[in-house]
Formats: C-alpha cells, structure tokens, sequence
C-alpha cells in the first residue's frame, strides 16, 4: 500500500488547484483502480460532435472530490455537525462513485458487462478496496448505498442536486464549449443547508438553482442525447454485439487479451469476484479502439463497415422526430441496402435500425430539490420558483429516431 502523500495539489482547469486532504484520499488516487479513469471518456464518443470533449473519468472525479470539501466547510459554518470520519466518508464515495464505469462510459453500459449496470460495479470496486484498506471505506459504502442515518450526506453524493452533477454539467460544458451549460457549482454550493435532516437550498439561492435545472435540460439535449453522439454510440454499441456473435460462432477475432475474456465469457454481477474485478479493472477506452482498428480489416462485411464508420466519422444517417418513424420509410431503407450488399435480415439490421429516447429534467416524486423559505418553512423548488414551469421541467420528454445508410 502507498503511504506517501508526496502528491498534494493537482491543477484543474475548471477550479484551479485542488489539494488531497488525506494519505487515505492519496491512496484511493494513486490506486490502480482509480488510475484507470484517466482512460476512460468522461462522455464516450461526445468528441465526434464537439472536438473539445477528450476529457476523462478522472478529472471528473477528482472535480467532485473538490466541490465536496467546498460543501462540507460550508454546512460546517452554518453548524452542521460533520465529523472527520463523515467527511473523509464523503470525500471517498464521491471520489469512487463512477470507478465502475466500463469504457466509454455509458455508451459500453450492459454491452461488456451484461445486465450489470456502473453502479453495482462502483459498489463491488469499493467492498474491494475496502478490504485492500482494512475497513476505512466503511462510511463511504453505507453513504453510497444510501444507508447512512445522516440523510443528507447520502444527498450529497446522489440526488437531484449533488456534487456529481454539479461538476459534470459545469466541466462538461467547458470541454465541448456548449456555454448554455455552464453553471454557478460555487454559489450553489454556498446557498446549500440542512434542515430536518435533508439537504436544502437557501431561498435566495432559488435562481441558481433554476439556472441549474435549466442548464442540465440544455446539455442533456443539446450534448448528451445529441443525434449524432447517439448514432455514434450505437454504432459503437452494435459493432461489440457483432464482434461478440462472430466469437460466439467460432471466430478468432484480434483484440487485448482483457477485452477477449470479457468477449468469449457471459459475466453476471455475482461473477465480480477478486480476479475479474480485477481483470475489469484493466478494461478501458484503448482496448476497444485498438480492437476497432483491427476489426476494419476483418472479412466479415458487418464488423469491419461498422468500424471503419466509427474510426472514419462515417456515420450512419439519423432522423429524429416527436413522433414515432414512419415503419414503411425505414423498410424501404433496410430492403434497399439489404438488396445493394447482399445482406440477411440480421445482418442488415446492425445498419437499419429505429429507437426513441427519454429525459426528465426534474424528477419532481423522487429526491425533490427542498427550498428553504426565509419563514423557516420547506417547499419544492418548483412551487417556490415564479420562473420555473412545473409541466415543462417534470415532463417526461420521448424522442423517436431511425438511424440507416446515407445514399
């Protein structure tokens, strides 16, 4: 184990320095496990949209470790009570809180690793290094399973206002220079609160938070759920699923020796023990674009098109509509290119293919943003807001898209 902390400040281009509070925080950074995110893409295959977007897990991370120290000094001096054990908890959780993202982030989610999704990783990643670390993840693991007694710290690391998307929203909007994104985490945090246990906001913090919601309803739209980021995505998606079944069938496809385990084996979450943990731990954004590159060359028409289109930028055609595609459109697209390259239903449909995506910007039953009244009194932020429109902001948004070879 290390047990240097010779590492202190880290220079961050959203905050500035950052500093490690602990040689348990140092230990957690410099760890193997955490190292890896450095390889993992903050936002998957955003970059083919915005060129800025090659930021990592890893900066993420350390950003909300930070933005956490911001919040717990600042409860701290409204008397708060937070004790050393409760905060180190925090700094841990929050640090680790994404440790199971596969690579790419969401865009490898239930592909690598079936039905298993990043936070029950995230969970096995901490038991582990809990053991590694003689039980000092103790508080961090019961805050991230929500079983803390204090409610609030549990709030603090997932909720509709915790670190994690207070630093994602804000850094994600610098790298791909989307500015409607970009938010105030600093006075956020500063109008932050406890009362009745929960965590809250001050009222005259109200119209930050309203810039919050509206600036995450932006960025889901206009950067996460982009049509061109999600045509990429499951591009990405589907040329695993073609690499899989082509293994599957007895084919020797080139790859890492990592990325082969997890390709000829069907892992489940109760497989997570010590050894592939540990080979989990190995798997990032490398692996997948060096098989890509050599997937290009492989015979098979449907694996190596696929790959060529996501290392060339070649992507398929994609429409996007309120309303469903129309189902005989989308026919005569897979007929004709089924019929150009001589394809099989299957095969076709790795190229023509139709889906529909969800957003809520606010979950008003679930985790409700609490406001604070000057009277002493707790509302919802939507009742306590005279800007913020309730039917627009809790409104379940579906979009419908066909995706299918340009002509």
């Amino acid at each position: 184990m290390i047990i240097s902390n010779k590492l202190k400040i880290f220079n961050d281009p959203i905050y500035g320095f950052i500093g490690i509070p602990s040689t348990l925080i140092f230990n957690i950074i410099a760890h193997p496990y955490f190292q890896r995110l450095r390889r993992i893409s903050q936002t998957g295959l955003t970059y083919l949209v915005y060129p800025g977007a090659q930021h990592t897990r890893f900066q993420h991370a350390v950003g909300c470790m930070h933005l956490m120290q911001q919040a717990v000094q600042i409860l701290r001096l409204k008397d708060v009570e937070i004790s050393t054990k409760e905060e180190e908890g925090l700094l841990c959780v929050i640090l680790l809180h994404d440790i199971g993202h596969g690579p790419f982030s969401h865009a490898m989610e239930h592909t690598i690793v079936e039905g298993v999704d990043h936070e029950a990783i995230s969970l096995v990643f901490m038991q582990q290094l809990n053991k590694e670390f003689n039980g000092a993840l103790d508080t961090a693991i019961a805050i991230f399973k929500k079983e803390h007694p204090k409610k609030f710290l549990n709030d603090l690391v997932s909720s509709q206002l915790d670190m994690d998307r207070l630093d994602y929203l804000k850094r994600d909007s610098f790298y791909t220079g989307v500015a409607e994104g970009n938010i105030n985490a600093e006075r956020l945090i500063t109008m932050l609160n406890v009362a009745d246990g929960d965590l809250v906001v001050e009222e005259k913090g109200i119209y930050s938070v309203e810039k919050f919601l509206m600036a995450r309803r932006f960025m889901y739209w206009q950067v996460y759920l982009h049509k061109t980021g999600l045509v990429a995505e499951q591009l990405l998606i589907k040329t695993l699923h073609r690499a899989k079944a082509l293994i599957n069938n007895g084919h020797d496809l080139p790859c890492s020796s990592i990325l082969s385990f997890f390709m000829k084996n069907k892992i489940e979450l109760k497989d997570f023990k010590a050894d592939v943990i540990a080979k989990f731990a190995e798997l990032d954004d490398v692996d997948i674009m060096a098989a890509i590159k050599e997937w290009q060359y492989q015979d098979d028409f449907v694996l190596s098109t696929l790959s060529k289109m996501i290392l060339h930028r070649d992507l398929l055609h994609i429409k996007m509509k309120k309303k469903p595609i129309s189902v005989i459109k989308l026919k005569k697209e897979f007929t004709a290119f089924k019929e150009k390259h001589n394809l099989s239903d299957e095969e076709t449909a790795y190229f023509v293919f139709s889906g529909e995506i969800k957003n809520t910007a606010y979950v008003q039953n679930t985790q409700p943003i609490k406001v604070l009244r000057d009277n002493g009194k707790i509302t919802d932020v939507l009742k306590a807001s005279d800007q913020l429109n309730s039917k627009t902001l809790s409104k379940t948004v579906t979009k419908y898209y066909a995706c299918y070879p340009k002509i």
